[in-house]
């Protein structure tokens, strides 16, 4: 059956907790900074929560298992509401892949600490896998989620950022990027020479430079 899923069968509980936690944060903090800048859209449909049957969406959370990727439900935001509308329309974006950065610096001091007071080796193995399963995943969120392409966060940074008249030229051919990216994503002989490339290098480079940081501020 292992060979059916992107995970082996050990990993699965782990992945799933995950998911769970970093999905719901991501959401959530997309529709907080939204709130804060006073579009109260993801607040009256209820998003304005950590949980998750409030984000999970259940096709996406299923081919994460089968394919490797999925997605939660986007959070609704209304750029009518928003007081400084540019600013705004930059932090909402950021707060979601940002969240799960924060998720995995938060695992990280922990582990360290715990490493510190000489408790890390008196955790069970299980609890162990699972915490590396958790900043993987959180680490390939933050980077999946920046890379610019509709409908991810990182193209709505850009938007954001990006003139007026480019911007609009991006909504013209935004549904056109989205196909192209998720062609790219399905089809493994492309995914293979475009998106992993990008993760075999981003996702270690990040993981051990989290490792330097926190090994020399515990030294």
């Amino acid at each position: 059956m292992d060979q059916f899923l992107a995970y082996s069968l050990r990993e699965i509980p782990y992945v799933a907790i995950t998911l769970i936690i970093a999905f719901s944060f991501h959401e959530f903090s997309h529709a907080y900074v939204a709130y804060q800048f006073g579009d109260m859209t993801a607040k009256n449909q209820g998003r304005l929560t950590l949980n998750p049957m409030k984000h999970l969406d259940p096709l996406g959370t299923i081919l994460i298992f089968i394919a490797g990727f999925g997605w939660a439900r986007p959070v609704p935001v209304n750029r009518f509401f928003f007081k400084k509308p540019r600013l705004a329309g930059v932090l909402v974006s950021a707060a979601g892949p940002f969240s799960n950065l924060l998720l995995t610096v938060l695992v990280f001091l922990i582990w360290y600490a715990l490493n510190r007071a000489g408790l890390a080796a008196q955790l069970p193995l299980n609890l162990v896998e699972f915490l590396n399963v958790f900043i993987q995943l959180n680490i390939v969120l933050f980077i999946f989620n920046l890379l610019p392409f509709p409908p991810l966060d990182g193209y709505r940074l850009i938007e954001d950022l990006v003139p007026n008249h480019v911007r609009a030229k991006m909504t013209q051919w935004e549904q056109y990027g989205a196909l192209i990216f998720l062609v790219i994503v399905i089809i493994p002989p492309l995914s293979r020479y475009t998106i992993q490339p990008i993760f075999n290098v981003a996702v270690p480079w990040l993981l051990n430079n989290l490792n330097i940081f926190f090994s020399q501020l515990f030294s």
